[in-house]
């Protein structure tokens, strides 16, 4: 029976910890008692003459009364130890759980309610009088709290479940017989079962599945290495843990599997994943001896079979590929590993795709989660490692590559025609396979374009990771990272790349445009977006060429020292992307609001004048937002990639732009507080307000084309945030009178007008170039 809500919350948990003070009683005494039992009794009997019946009888019977009472000990040391890790992270879940519905629930106005087998459901009481409207941001917090309290249950759940199995194996149920299971840890007992489920491979039931998941998900992550470590070592090996995998995720993508199974397989995708990642962490105390990354790299281009008589068998890097998309790796186990697959897909990029199932769905295959392909190409899911790992992909894409033989040890002095990995990725001849079980794949045009985008959109995964130093798809509320020499470099590189060859990235998905054909990296440009609007400030620094030293345009960390030509032409095509768009948009309107607000209530000790601060605080931005216009009017008009519905709807998850950005300036003003009780998020949702009217507004008309008034709505849009800017800072200096501040607002309106247009004819000049 499952740990209910009120179970965990109302269970008083101080019975629990009397229990386990008994039992740490009871095994002191036992030490001592079968420590005088051996150098006593058992000791003298020993060295005894024994004859006659004493020499068998009493002999035998005092060796065993020995052992009994040490069996004794061992038993009441294994049930203390399980009792003592049980109850201490009983007690934490709990603390978890009072604290969510105490706190957080209350907070965010929800109740919570057991609706029994161990779930909650979390909701909005009525209140007479309201509308029972909800913003998306209250609804998407409510279903966090929800999914976060039903993961502790199920995390105590597991507890409970582990502990009396534990408890009921170090018994035996034999009263008359001390010495069953031992354990020196809880973890030790979950380890065992995990292992003891595991070896059963697919026969194992779907509820056994399940608890095989249960108990990696909540094991998977501890900081000391010690269960992830226990169960890769458990399996058996390098070898026998890819079998393991190839076994379960065949079974669960097969044409007659069920849909539970299906979705169970994709969880153990997902925790064999984590909990590998932990295991081959050499930092942490316990973990796997770095033969295992050798011996990956040997069985990567070797052939794994699990069954008798196998005939279709995998090669290892196939199957290892579909664990390694799930878990932040350590760079000394992932990057080597990146390294030598791409350079195996650099020899022959089909070597991997020659044995696979045409013509089963795209889910069958090792990477069962079907994001980015079936996992048959290895560097599609090597890509996505490193775009949850990013020390891995910043040294990846960084450091100069080392060479691999064909078995994955490293080729002393050899030559791989390339300086960089980021070199060979953009290479107009570098080939992207397929990665799709169809066998009509190449009839159907739209299939093959986008199965073509899974591994360049992979690419802009682990860009990401190296350029920000957390992974592409982390918690949106992170804090961003400080920019490293290497990151900032890395983007400088990428920006020269794109912007000295943008078609590249170029979208002409119907052919409208004679001569300009798609680029083959089309799909990264939303990850493109994202590394712009963390680099804000080195892209606004460019836009104006602003000195490398200055203090008004920040830049978080390093700077990257973007060359504004390229700048420019990089982010026309990137612009072009609804997302990219949406995200740059984000952080441009963000980061110029905290420079306008420095302007005008910072310290400064500047003798120009405060409206031509002003209207130089806001220039590089609305610069920016005039690219953005015509590169939207560019993927409407132009190449029909996208609709002013697909670019509107895009900006609604950009939130998180705006806090990192706010977040990036607490550094520079310190923990001013602009507003009474508020932290300088202050402005968080009044700048997100702003950006969403800008976007809706930055449409053009086949009207206002005719007209020639191609950016008239996105000019007026430029206009209205920058004052708004203005505005939001005003808000905080009491001490600007009202004609002042009237001039202010003028200054902001003009700068960006005038600044928008030039950004808009700057890229409506450089298009097709």
């Amino acid at each position: 029976m499952a740990v209910n809500f009120t179970d965990l919350m109302e269970v008083d948990l101080g019975k629990l910890e009397t229990a386990v003070t008994d039992w740490k009683k009871t095994v002191d005494s036992l030490k001592t008692l079968a420590e005088d039992a051996r150098t006593g009794m058992q000791a003298k009997s020993d060295k005894a003459r024994w004859a006659g019946v004493n020499a068998t009888v009493t002999r035998e019977f005092i060796t065993k009364t020995t052992k009994e009472v040490s069996d004794l000990h061992t038993e009441a040391n294994s049930i203390y130890q399980v009792l003592d890790d049980g109850h201490r992270e009983l007690v934490s879940l709990q603390k978890q759980l009072q604290s969510a519905v105490s706190h957080d629930a209350t907070q965010l106005g929800v109740r919570v309610e057991g609706i029994g087998g161990g779930k909650v459901r979390c909701f909005f009481p009525h209140v007479r009088g309201d509308t029972d409207e909800r913003t998306q941001e209250q609804l998407d917090s409510r279903q966090n709290l929800e999914n976060r309290i039903n993961d502790i249950l199920s995390h105590a759940d597991e507890i409970d479940a582990s502990v009396a199995r534990a408890l009921a194996k170090s018994h035996g149920n034999d009263a008359h017989n001390a010495g069953h299971s031992t354990y020196e840890s809880l973890n030790d007992a979950e380890v065992e079962r995990a292992l003891e489920l595991a070896r059963k491979g697919d026969k194992m039931s779907d509820a056994e599945l399940t608890e095989l998941n249960r108990l990696l998900r909540f094991n998977s992550r501890e900081k000391d290495g010690e269960f992830a470590t226990e169960f890769y070592q458990g399996l058996g090996g390098p070898e026998k843990a890819l079998q393991f995998y190839a076994e379960m995720s065949i079974d669960g993508t097969d044409a007659d599997a069920t849909k539970t199974r299906l979705n169970e397989v994709r969880d153990l995708q997902k925790v064999m994943g984590y909990t590998l990642a932990n295991a081959t962490d050499p930092d942490h105390k316990q973990h796997l001896s770095s033969s295992w990354n050798s011996e990956f790299r040997r069985l990567g281009t070797q052939q794994i079979g699990w069954q008798p008589g196998q005939m279709n068998k995998p090669y290892g890097y196939q199957v290892l590929g579909g664990l390694l998309r799930y878990g932040n790796y350590d760079a000394r186990f992932l990057t080597p590993i990146a390294e030598h697959i791409t350079q195996l897909h650099k020899e022959d990029p089909y070597r991997f795709l020659m044995n696979k199932p045409a013509g089963s769905p795209d889910i069958y295959g090792f990477n069962p989660s079907g994001k980015l392909g079936t996992g048959n190409d290895p560097l599609n899911s090597v890509l996505e490692a490193l775009g949850h790992s990013p020390e891995a992909s910043e040294k990846f894409f960084t450091q100069t590559p080392t060479a691999y033989n064909e078995d994955g040890t490293v080729k002393t002095g050899g030559h791989l025609g390339f300086d960089s990995y980021l070199d060979l990725f953009t290479d107009k001849d570098f080939e992207w396979t397929i990665d799709t079980n169809d066998t009509n794949v190449l009839a159907d045009e739209d299939k093959t374009k986008r199965a073509l985008g899974f591994g360049p959109e992979a690419l802009g995964h682990a860009l990401e990771a190296a350029t920000t130093g957390r992974p592409y798809d982390s918690d949106a509320a992170a804090d961003a990272i400080k920019h490293t020499e290497a990151r900032a470099h890395l983007v400088n590189q990428i920006v020269d790349k794109f912007g000295t060859s943008p078609e590249l990235i170029r979208h002409n998905e119907n052919g409208d445009l004679d001569g300009q054909e798609s680029g083959p990296l089309y799909a990264l440009r939303g990850s493109l977006g994202d590394i712009t609007a963390e680099y804000m400030g080195d892209f606004q620094r460019a836009m104006y060429k602003e000195d490398p030293s200055s203090d008004l345009f920040p830049t978080f960390g390093a700077a990257a020292n973007l060359d504004p030509g390229h700048a420019q032409r990089f982010l026309g095509e990137v612009g072009q992307d609804p997302n990219a768009y949406s995200t740059i948009t984000s952080a441009q309107q963000a980061y110029t609001s905290q420079v306008v607000d420095h302007v005008i209530n910072g310290d400064s000790h500047s003798t120009a004048s405060l409206d031509g601060r002003v209207e130089a605080a806001v220039a590089p931005g609305a610069a920016i937002a005039g690219i953005m216009s015509d590169s939207r009017a560019d993927a409407i008009y132009e190449y029909h990639t996208a609709s002013d519905k697909e670019f509107n709807e895009a900006a609604a998850d950009k939130q998180k732009w705006v806090n990192r950005i706010l977040g990036m300036g607490i550094e520079k003003v310190g923990e001013r507080v602009p507003i009474a009780g508020a932290p300088l998020e202050w402005a968080s949702e009044d700048i997100q307000e702003s950006i969403m009217k800008s976007i809706e507004k930055d449409t053009t008309t086949d009207a206002d084309r005719e007209a020639g008034e191609l950016y008239s709505q996105g000019r007026t849009a430029a206009v209205d945030a920058a004052q708004e800017s203005v505005n939001r800072a005003l808000m905080n200096n009491p001490d600007i009178n009202p004609d002042t501040a009237d001039d202010l607002r003028r200054a902001a309106r003009v700068s960006a007008g005038n600044s928008h247009s030039a950004g808009a004819q700057w890229n409506s000049e450089s298009d097709g170039n």
